[in-house]
């Protein structure tokens, strides 16, 4: 018997690698991505969101100029996150990122609540970056005269600046519902069409970041470091060295990207070999842009300034004098949160097509299109979701609820490498982290800190969201899980 062996009705039981790995034919996805293709892929989900536009907002809510350490404390946790991941991708080359892999080490029940946090994290991030865009759009349509009414460009919750000067509460934003709409077709099209259109999107968006790093440098007012780390205001997470940490913890997700790498393991030819050249390549490239680009921006732009501002890029090249550079680092950025989108709905399927392979959602949602070879019913539901997301909430609210289930998931992967090395050790491993257990132990508590930064209303929300996802486990999952013996 494999390793799934255990009673149908334990909550622990498991599934060996082997019997993940026994999909049928009708469940086949294309294998067609290289290392290349995950290094953009990963570095096409990571730079988006979390550069463009939460820099502002942590740096204005929480951390000040010390945003720029508050990406390094992140990028720590991260690599060690990462590390985990590349050793689990190389063993567990499936769909399904730390929920498969959570299913072959921890068991069904931390799977289910792994796989129904990804949802969180996934959709609600995609729904994050949504909104940023829609803001992008308006302020490069705004510069060629272009003025779309406010009142569709924001969600119920906020207010906005109407024509005659009054003001009034937004109805929905209309352009992030409709960029959605848009990349979820183009994901049910194909794989291959998706990673090409990215890798597009890749060349671009690094062409903004260094732009804007070497253009904006010579215009840096260093008055606007200081003071660095700006005093606590008496409350934990406003600022001081526990604003950091809180920063930290709130732009976490914008290193989801190579988390999203490992979901295209399915889809990638040598993935043995490429999932951790994938994960890590992605990894540290955008460590390295997110310190330079955060710190020149914090330099162009007084923190303070930066309170609620979705589109911070948009306001510091206006700190410039190139006028040509303004609208061309808008469309860059435009692109740019394209591609993370892409990325996150691809992730986001994929774990969908996994937990319905594996009998824990119904099986219309592992259902592969004929011809495209894509789970596009997957992408149908969370073009929906993710859809009214980005159309009603606001973009701080969404950028917290990000983070947490982010953090959640690699605190899980790391857990992983522990166990499966203890209980599966003569397995081949292509990459093995070093350092014994040390890297998932570090990587363990290093995001269990930044997840005890983050506010309480976060926490809350986490909860409400893995107790709606107990209801569906208990009154479907596991009664029609595929355990094979």
């Amino acid at each position: 018997m494999s390793q799934a062996t255990a009673t149908n009705g334990s909550l622990w039981r498991r599934k060996s690698i082997e019997s993940l790995q026994a999909t049928d034919d009708s469940h086949a996805l294309r294998r067609v991505l290289g290392p290349v293709n995950l290094i953009l892929l990963g570095i096409g989900c990571t730079i988006g969101a979390g550069l463009f536009s939460l820099t502002g907002i942590a740096a204005s809510e929480n951390a000040g100029p010390a945003v720029v350490i508050s990406y390094l404390v992140a990028a720590v946790g991260c690599g060690f996150a990462g590390l985990c991941y590349s050793e689990l991708s190389s063993m567990i080359p499936i769909a399904g990122s730390a929920y498969t892999y959570a299913y072959a080490t921890l068991g069904e029940l931390v799977a289910w609540i792994i796989g129904w946090d990804l949802v969180l994290e996934y959709a609600v991030g995609a729904a994050t970056v949504a909104v940023s865009w829609s803001r992008y759009v308006n302020s490069l349509l705004r510069d060629f005269g272009l003025y779309l009414p406010p009142r569709l460009l924001a969600s119920p919750f906020e207010t906005v600046k109407l024509a005659d000067g009054s003001t009034a509460a937004g109805l929905i934003n209309l352009p992030a519902v409709f960029v959605i709409v848009a990349i979820s077709f183009l994901l049910m099209r194909g794989i291959s069409e998706s990673a090409r259109v990215n890798a597009v999107i890749v060349v671009i968006k690094v062409a903004v970041i260094l732009a804007v790093i070497g253009f904006g440098i010579p215009y840096i007012n260093t008055a606007n470091y200081t003071p660095f780390i700006p005093p606590n205001d008496g409350t934990f997470g406003h600022f001081g060295y526990s604003g950091i940490m809180r920063a930290a913890g709130t732009i976490f997700f914008a290193y989801v990207g190579f988390d999203a790498v490992s979901t295209a393991a399915q889809e990638t030819r040598n993935p043995s070999r490429d999932m951790p050249i994938g994960i890590l390549g992605s990894l540290v490239v955008c460590s390295l842009a997110y310190v330079a680009f955060s710190l020149v921006l914090t330099g162009l732009v007084n923190y303070k300034a930066m309170l609620n501002d979705a589109a911070p890029v948009a306001s510091a090249i206006d700190m410039t004098p190139y006028h040509w550079l303004k609208e061309l680092v808008k469309f860059g950025i435009i692109c740019g949160f394209t591609s993370v989108m892409l990325v996150l709905l691809l992730g986001q399927s994929r774990v969908f097509y996994a937990m319905s392979r594996d009998g824990l959602l119904p099986g219309f949602f592992s259902d592969i299109h004929p011809t495209w070879r894509t789970p596009w019913r997957s992408n149908l539901l969370f073009m929906g979701l993710t859809g009214v997301l980005c159309a009603f909430l606001p973009i701080s609210e969404l950028g917290h609820m990000t983070s947490i289930g982010t953090l959640l998931a690699f605190v899980i992967v790391c857990g992983g490498v522990l166990v499966l090395r203890r209980r599966d050790p003569d397995r081949p491993r292509a990459f093995k982290v070093a350092g014994g257990p040390i890297i998932p132990i570090l990587g363990i508590l290093s995001c269990l800190a930044l997840m005890v930064s983050l506010d309480g209303l976060t926490w809350v929300r986490l909860f409400v969201w893995l107790a709606i996802g107990f209801v569906i486990y208990f009154g479907y999952s596991r009664q029609h899980a595929r355990i094979i013996q």
